[in-house]
């Protein structure tokens, strides 16, 4: 099996909450007749206000997150799944991944069609020129995966790093994370970063998580969106 990350930008034309109803309630479960798994991310009523991080260098930014699994992400095997991609959005792009779980959401297990509690935090990001390919994983892969967990409220941490991209003209992003955060940490920074009525606590999980982040990201190659969580079909492992 191969797991494939899609990106999809809606029709402006198209309204937002139209666009995340037919999504979730008739594109996911086709796309879960094709598939072992069907996870998607959209941004809804429930993540719209939120303070917590967001960041763009993709101009429009993609609108939601579909990830699946399949037989093979080559393009006669992926054909039919594109095809129902195609229909919700589009524009659309997808790139292959290899999956890394660093936090299992043991806290609050997605049920498949249900929204995940709390909020599923996603990131693109792309590798900076200073850095190898080598380099740029080891430092986010070995060490910046340690300090993620320990100065954020993460209780569900998910890396995946990009193989190749899949469709013609995909950003040239090397990951995709997926990280999911208490619903209170959406608009209280304490509660992100793991430090709830403890400033100290607070500005030191910041400083580290910053210095951590600035090794390996350029701010300016990176995308950072909070969003709904669907888990619309479980992979049986």
């Amino acid at each position: 099996m191969e797991k494939i990350v899609y990106a999809l930008w809606r029709d402006t034309a198209t309204d937002r909450d139209a666009f995340n109803a037919r999504l979730k309630d008739e594109i996911a479960p086709r796309l879960a007749a094709q598939a072992y798994a069907v996870r998607i991310n959209i941004q809804d009523a429930d993540v719209a206000n939120g303070t917590s991080p967001r960041m763009a260098s993709t101009n429009p930014q993609m609108d939601a997150v579909v990830q699946l699994w399949i037989d093979s992400a080559r393009d006669i095997v992926r054909q039919p799944v594109d095809a129902i991609v195609a229909e919700a959005a589009p524009r659309f792009a997808a790139w292959l991944v290899c999956e890394s779980t660093a936090i299992a959401n043991t806290r609050h297990p997605p049920q498949p069609g249900v929204r995940t509690e709390g909020f599923a935090q996603v990131v693109f990001l792309g590798r900076p020129p200073r850095l190898t390919w080598e380099a740029w994983r080891e430092i986010w892969q070995r060490d910046h995966t340690v300090t993620g967990i320990e100065t954020q409220a993460n209780f569900e941490y998910v890396q995946n790093l990009v193989i190749r991209p899949l469709t013609y003209g995909a950003p040239d992003y090397a990951a995709m994370v997926e990280e999911c955060f208490p619903s209170a940490a959406l608009t209280n920074e304490a509660v992100y970063f793991d430090a709830p009525n403890d400033p100290a606590k607070l500005a030191a999980n910041q400083q580290q998580m910053m210095e951590s982040c600035a090794r390996f990201i350029d701010f300016d190659r990176i995308d950072c969106i909070p969003t709904s969580q669907f888990e619309i079909k479980r992979l049986s492992r």
